[in-house]
């Protein structure tokens, strides 16, 4: 018996000593048969269901086809509409769908745990929140050769160029959160990278003190970065040899699959958490099975 009492006021909270079996029962959205328990130290009745991230969920065929519509290029409320459901589902399946990836990607992760990560590339990449005067910077690291994505963080940044004085004026000051998303990025993948490991990035200033304080004795490998092909939504660059294209070729797949992310879009992300919790859903996917293939 691997399910303990859910009770938290029980004197057997989480403990498998008093649980017995108290029958089944059918579960008409996804026509699975689900065993039930009961506490008989506090006579608490749950299932092997209580404890599931889909727990209360009704609509759960529809689970797997939206994760591969939304790691597919298609909007959300595209993807109600395929699916027949209402956008705010959709909305609140992405939740779920976050939650798992992440879970998922944790486990994906794990292979790195004996056999440490020796050679990575670093880069961000520029979207924008709700309006280009309020852009967003997703600090990525990719392992070399795979291509497996090791993490994604969003973060905060104020408008440059042209922009900037059109952004201040309209918004206000708009708070730099980039070497903060760098640094909680870095935190998340340490474990998994050994210390002398070989990072390649462009030259982008934030990333030397930021890998410094995490990898001391890393090999830092810094390419001036070059122009966009017009292939590749701008990230492939145009040159006869493209040192950071294993990160670069991500982040072309990543600007292709989330529809979000593609230039010249209507479909823009309103909150962060929201570009999180996407990326969070297409990184699992990516690791699980497009690189696979």
């Amino acid at each position: 018996m691997k399910y303990g009492c859910p009770n938290s006021s029980c004197s057997f909270y989480k403990k498998t000593l008093h649980i017995r079996r108290d029958g089944f029962y059918f579960r008409k959205n996804d026509s699975r048969v689900i065993a039930r328990y009961k506490c008989t130290n506090c006579s608490k009745r749950f299932s092997t269901a209580s404890f599931s991230l889909a727990f209360g969920q009704k609509k759960r065929r529809v689970n797997d086809k939206l994760l591969k519509l939304l790691c597919s290029g298609i909007s959300m409320r595209r993807a109600a509409l395929i699916l027949n459901i209402h956008r705010t589902t959709v909305k609140r399946k992405v939740i779920y769908l976050a939650q798992k990836a992440r879970l998922t990607q944790e486990e994906l992760l794990k292979k790195f745990t004996s056999e440490k990560v020796c050679h990575l590339q670093f880069d961000d990449l520029i979207t924008s929140e709700h309006t280009k005067l309020k852009p967003l910077s997703v600090s990525l690291a990719v392992h070399k050769k795979s291509r497996f994505i090791l993490g994604a963080q969003v973060s905060t940044i104020p408008a440059f160029g042209h922009l900037a004085h059109l952004s201040r004026k309209k918004y206000g000051f708009r708070e730099n959160e980039h070497a903060l998303g760098v640094r909680k990025l870095l935190s998340k993948i340490a474990p998994f990278i050994r210390k002398d490991a070989i990072i390649e990035s462009d030259e982008h200033k934030t990333y030397p003190r930021e890998l410094k304080r995490f990898f001391p004795k890393m090999k830092h490998k810094r390419y001036k970065g070059g122009r966009g092909c017009v292939v590749g939504q701008g990230e492939l660059k145009r040159l006869h040899f493209d040192p950071l294209f294993d990160i670069n070729h991500t982040c072309a797949m990543m600007r292709a699959n989330i529809n979000r992310l593609i230039r010249r879009t209507w479909c823009t992300t309103k909150k962060k958490i929201c570009l999180q919790d996407h990326l969070d859903i297409y990184i699992a996917f990516h690791n699980r099975v497009l690189i696979q293939n």
